[in-house]
């Protein structure tokens, strides 16, 4: 409390600030709760987010709706059956980001031990800075994360990678085997959602990465679909949530690898029920342009002359290049970076699958008066 002056250089006696002047409203409620507040535009948590870019321009346009954008903050969610690519995905996640932060921390949650020192080595990880941490149950993933998060403040390069919860059991149902009860665990959902409650606030005030491998269950209808196991708690706090499916990708001599498709399930940044694709072959890995020439010739970026051969189209000048390039030799930076760099190509693939920001309704004036 204070004495200042009215508009009218009458006394004020209430709250003044530290120039003496009369405080607004905004000002006596800023200053009035026990949580630091500040007005929306300068809030932390509406600034720009940072998008860390994966090698993967596809696997950037699922996690953000640009070929330039990436993995943000926030839960992310990589679910599907056994053998779809899930933990290797995620790895190329993980890598990508203490690429990009070279202080960067990663804790790996393992439940399923499946990652092997050799994927490790093949994605490129620098595993001195990536703490595994085994675990059995749903309550130890929840008391361990907890506190691990309460050590970590804003600013601190951390990405949390959970492989996984699709098959990690509350403590109640491991209790019930040690003590030969068969009864069935009516609390696995309920922990799920409770660790997911607790920790998530934690990823976005803290700016922090997290990647949860899950499982997925058809359901019993007459035309069947994938849902993610686990309940509600994780659906709801994912900001992300993909489903993979996969084809095989045959060859002359068999099959040479598979398709994976990325089917967005739910998404904050990208238009849900989006799916995009991408090849991984047996001996060469992640073909890192796969996903890209469907795009391209739906705009007109690249065009197809004749079977099996393409061709790049320069969209700002209409220029058709002469050379014709074989489907084998297109996939390689020489025939992609023209076509990446060119902006028209960027906000199609943008237009195309970022959720947009127009307004939720047009407004007329005159209805306003």
């Amino acid at each position: 409390m204070g004495i200042g002056m009215n508009l009218d250089d009458t006394p004020y006696y209430g709250p003044i600030n530290l120039k003496g002047n009369k405080m607004s409203l905004l000002d006596k409620l800023k200053a009035a709760g026990s949580v630091k507040a500040t007005t929306l535009e300068d809030s932390l948590m509406f600034q720009v987010k940072e998008f860390v870019p994966t090698r993967i321009p596809i696997i950037n346009v699922a996690l953000s709706g640009k070929v330039d954008g990436g993995l943000s903050n926030g839960l992310t969610v990589l679910a599907g059956p056994s053998k779809h690519f899930k933990s290797q995905l995620g790895l190329v996640m993980v890598q990508a980001y203490m690429k990009q932060h070279k202080d960067g921390v990663c804790l790996f949650y393992d439940s399923e031990f499946g990652v092997t020192p050799e994927y490790l080595a093949s994605h490129g990880i620098d595993t001195s800075r990536m703490l595994h941490i085994p675990i059995e149950h749903i309550e130890q993933l929840k008391f361990d994360l907890s506190k691990r998060l309460d050590e970590i403040k804003r600013g601190d390069k951390v990405i949390v990678f959970i492989d996984s919860v699709g098959n990690l059991a509350s403590k109640k149902e491991v209790d019930d085997a040690l003590d030969e009860k068969a009864v069935a665990d009516m609390t696995r959902a309920k922990q799920l959602k409770g660790l997911f409650r607790i920790v998530t606030p934690h990823f976005t005030l803290k700016d922090i990465p997290c990647i949860v491998i899950g499982h997925t269950y058809d359901t019993q209808e007459m035309f069947s679909k994938q849902v993610l196991s686990g309940g509600k708690g994780l659906y709801y706090s994912a900001n992300q949530i993909f489903m993979i499916g996969r084809s095989q990708d045959k060859g002359s001599d068999g099959i040479e690898g598979y398709n994976f498709s990325l089917n967005v399930d739910k998404s904050r940044f990208v238009k849900e029920k989006s799916k995009l694709e991408f090849n991984v072959n047996f001996d060469s890995g992640i073909n890192k342009w796969s996903g890209l020439m469907e795009l391209a010739l739906e705009s007109g970026h690249v065009k197809k002359p004749s079977n099996g051969w393409f061709t790049r189209v320069d969209q700002e000048t209409g220029e058709i290049e002469e050379k014709k390039w074989r489907k084998a030799d297109s996939d390689s930076k020489e025939f992609w970076m023209p076509v990446l760099t060119q902006q028209s190509f960027l906000d199609f693939v943008k237009n195309k699958y970022q959720l947009s920001v127009n307004p939720m309704m047009q407004f007329d004036d005159s209805e306003d008066e």
